[in-house]
């Protein structure tokens, strides 16, 4: 009688997620769908249904919900489903699909169809040589291996989206942190960077020219002799020294 209950509560949630992944699909994800193939939007819906049924199993495991038999039956279930849907049937009709569309494979598109899901599952199972994911205590077509080549490919695919994620999301938002530099804020700093090149032009031929006045002076200090000439020499203080630091005062 709970496994019964159980079942109800996990049928009743599924419908629940299964109209809901239909109106995500229609109201938002696809609002300007135009082809409007309803095959494509009941395996969309069934995917995302069992999906968010595992995901609430998950949830019940850790809270204690439904007896733990149910629990793994709807979780063995959920998992075939969700299997069948990836393996199957999404790449079938995703090749049924290519082939419809060409004209020359019309009248055979059926033939074609497996041909290109043959060719799916070849390259699918030849993708789990590489990795040590065959064991001796599961058969070659368990569901061991259904979920071991399933996981590869959704841990390379989750990685190669993360990294160009975290690649281009900085590139792509980085202008909102920068500060836009207008013509005039150029215009601004040049006249700025002149007036300083100005400046510093004008500073050093004040320096030179002082240089020049104590050089001249000192030599004829030189020609001065006597005692009266060396106090004359200690005690006066040029005036061109106190210029140059006033000229770099401001500088500093």
């Amino acid at each position: 009688m709970s496994f019964l209950v159980d079942s109800v509560i996990m049928f009743t949630s599924q419908v629940l997620f299964f109209g809901f992944g239909w109106l995500f699909f229609m109201r938002q994800l696809f609002k300007d769908y135009e082809v409007r193939q309803y095959v494509v939007q009941v395996v969309f819906s069934v995917t995302f249904a069992f999906s968010c049924t595992m995901f609430e199993l998950i949830i019940f495991e850790i809270l204690g919900v439904l007896s733990s038999t149910s629990r793994y039956f709807h979780w063995k279930l959920n998992l075939y489903v969700i299997l069948l849907v990836l393996i199957f049937v999404v790449p079938f009709y995703i090749g049924y699909f290519v082939v419809s569309n060409i004209r020359l494979l019309q009248r055979q598109r059926l033939l074609f169809s497996c041909v290109v899901w043959f060719t799916f599952m070849y390259f699918f199972w030849k993708l789990g040589d590489p990795f040590p994911i065959l064991s001796p205590k599961h058969g070659i077509l368990s569901i061991e291996q259904l979920i071991s080549r399933v996981g590869v490919i959704g841990v390379t695919l989750m990685a190669l989206l993360s990294g160009f994620g975290a690649v281009n999301c900085p590139y792509t938002y980085m202008s909102y942190f920068l500060r836009n530099v207008t013509d005039s804020d150029i215009l601004a700093l040049e006249r700025r960077l002149l007036q300083t090149m100005d400046m510093i032009v004008s500073k050093k031929k004040r320096i030179a020219m002082t240089r020049r006045q104590m050089y001249q002076r000192g030599e004829e200090q030189n020609k001065q002799t006597g005692f009266w000439g060396m106090i004359k020499s200690v005690t006066s203080s040029p005036s061109g020294s106190e210029s140059i630091l006033n000229d770099l005062g401001p500088q500093a």
